[in-house]
């Protein structure tokens, strides 16, 4: 599914209207809102109203809709410009929400009104909100944040700049968006994504393809069906390595730890046949943890001879992993570089690879290779020093065309491109915020990758895991998860429920 710019939503929205018609579009989104509203409505009391208010142009037009669709107990209220007409299907929906019982009253809110609501639908603005708001509708936005009443934003709250994600002062900070016809990039960067709320999508007939060629490159989003597509299935015919066999690289002397993690994160991922090649001193940390996967040595005071041992093991492997625990030393560097030059094996660079990957990124241009840096790393991949949270989209992508590598950025909304695409991941929880779970990660994707999957596909396959995974354990511990938790939670966060495509939650 597309995350679109505002530029990208119009386009989008021309074309379905020519397709379907204003009217139907209009009723196809108030039906999706409807089926929200006792979801997000204060359970403590029934007797609070439904309570709208609709800006003079379609996203106001949704609101009415909504109002109409609603099929439930409450009050239905909408505030409203009077002499605000509007376009022929925004006529169309206050007419059906008349039919359909509401109260309909002039701006501006009864502040008791708003505080006693059981739920207040935005619906000013939308996707053609401009910063700095209008002082009347400043004044708007300040009353619904006063009253405290849960919020559910109709396409992104009012406040937010659609396409970067900056947060003007007032802004609505919602319980939940429903995004109308595809998501908003600006939902998802920060700072946006701390107001969106829990955020859906009613695709509601729109086609990706109408904004091609409009701020490209396009951006796009996992949801779960499409998660489900990608996940490899093991055939009933598998054998231990067919079944995926990720060859890691990883783990030192000082940090055994790191290559037990993202061995039991390529294992609990679906890995057939996992070989660890780590260094002699860091063995028998590794064989007291790793009792199904294989211990390899080598001798990290000869690089040569270890590359040629590392790349023995490639014949028997179906990926490789590398970097988690490794040292910073030129002698690995001479390993990392080695082992990368001399195979044409799919392979995700994590933590100590990514330093001495640095310098020859260039050497790595269209190589079936994932980089897996954290805003520290990147920082240090590009060269260009830190990454402030509203920088990361643009310098993510300025980095993608000078390398043309497989790029995953980790951070609340994990980042993933290529030069020709990048992906949101909307899955992840702070509890991935300790020790060890970005080596679970990399061994997800390697794992990915021995199963068959294109560098792209297997690292938004993998964060996206990863995000619920890390959910799942969260759920489960509640306080003090840990990198182990993670990866043992995989198998429950694989499954997929039957998705409604008429309705989907992206977090």
């Amino acid at each position: 599914m597309r995350a679109v710019t505002a530029a990208q939503m119009r386009a989008l929205d021309a074309a379905a209207v020519g397709r379907e018609g204003e009217v139907a579009l209009m009723r196809a989104a108030g039906a999706a809102i409807a089926r929200l509203i006792d979801l997000y409505a204060r359970q403590d009391t029934e007797n609070g109203a439904i309570v709208a208010l609709a800006g003079r142009g379609n996203n106001g037009g949704d609101a009415y809709a909504a109002l109409a669709a609603y099929g439930g107990t409450r009050r239905r209220v909408v505030y409203a410009d009077p002499a605000a007409d509007g376009s022929e299907a925004r006529r169309d929906a206050r007419f059906r929400a008349r039919i359909a019982g509401i109260e309909e009253r002039a701006f501006p809110p009864d502040p008791a009104a708003l505080r006693d609501a059981g739920l207040i639908l935005d619906g000013l603005l939308g996707v053609n909100a401009r910063l700095p708001l209008d002082p009347a509708t400043a004044a708007l936005v300040e009353a619904v944040d006063a009253a405290g009443a849960p919020v559910l934003a109709l396409d992104l709250p009012t406040g937010i700049d659609p396409t970067s994600g900056a947060v003007g002062s007032p802004a609505i900070h919602a319980t939940a968006t429903v995004a109308l016809g595809r998501p908003k990039l600006g939902c998802f960067l920060d700072p946006g994504r701390d107001a969106t709320g829990a955020l859906w999508c009613a695709p509601i007939g729109m086609r990706d393809a109408d904004a091609d060629g409009i701020d490209d490159p396009p951006t796009e989003v996992l949801d779960e069906a499409a998660f489900a597509a990608l996940l490899p299935v093991r055939p009933a015919a598998s054998e231990k390595r067919s079944a995926g066999a990720p060859l890691l690289v990883a783990g030192s002397t000082q940090f055994p730890g790191a290559a037990v993690l993202c061995a039991w994160g390529a294992a609990r991922a679906g890995a057939g046949y996992v070989t660890v090649a780590t260094p002699e001193g860091a063995a028998a940390a590794l064989r007291a943890q790793l009792v199904e996967q294989v211990v390899v040595t080598y001798d990290e005071g000869d690089p040569a001879g270890a590359v040629r041992t590392i790349l023995e093991l490639t014949r028997h492997c179906g990926s490789i992993g590398i970097g988690p625990g490794l040292g910073l030393s030129e002698a690995f560097g001479e390993i990392v570089n080695g082992v990368l030059a001399g195979t044409d094996l799919p392979a995700v660079a994590d933590a100590g690879a990514l330093f001495h990957l640095a310098k020859r990124l260039a050497a790595y241009r269209d190589r079936p290779l994932v980089l897996t840096p954290h805003a520290g790393e990147f920082a240090r991949l590009s060269g260009k020093g830190t990454v402030a949270p509203t920088e990361r989209l643009p310098r993510l992508r300025a980095f993608l065309q000078e390398y043309g590598v497989t790029t995953l950025l980790k951070g609340r909304t994990t980042l993933i491109g290529t030069p020709a695409v990048t992906h949101l991941n909307p899955t992840g929880t702070s509890a991935l915020a300790t020790a060890g779970t970005g080596d679970v990660l990399t061994g997800i994707i390697a794992t990915l990758l021995a199963q068959g999957l294109t560098p792209v596909d297997a690292a938004r396959a993998g964060a996206y895991w990863h995000g619920r995974a890390g959910g799942v354990a969260q759920a489960h511990r509640h306080r003090g998860v840990i990198a182990r938790d993670v990866a043992d939670a995989l198998g429950e966060a694989s499954v997929v429920a039957s998705t409604d495509p008429t309705l989907v939650q992206l977090f």
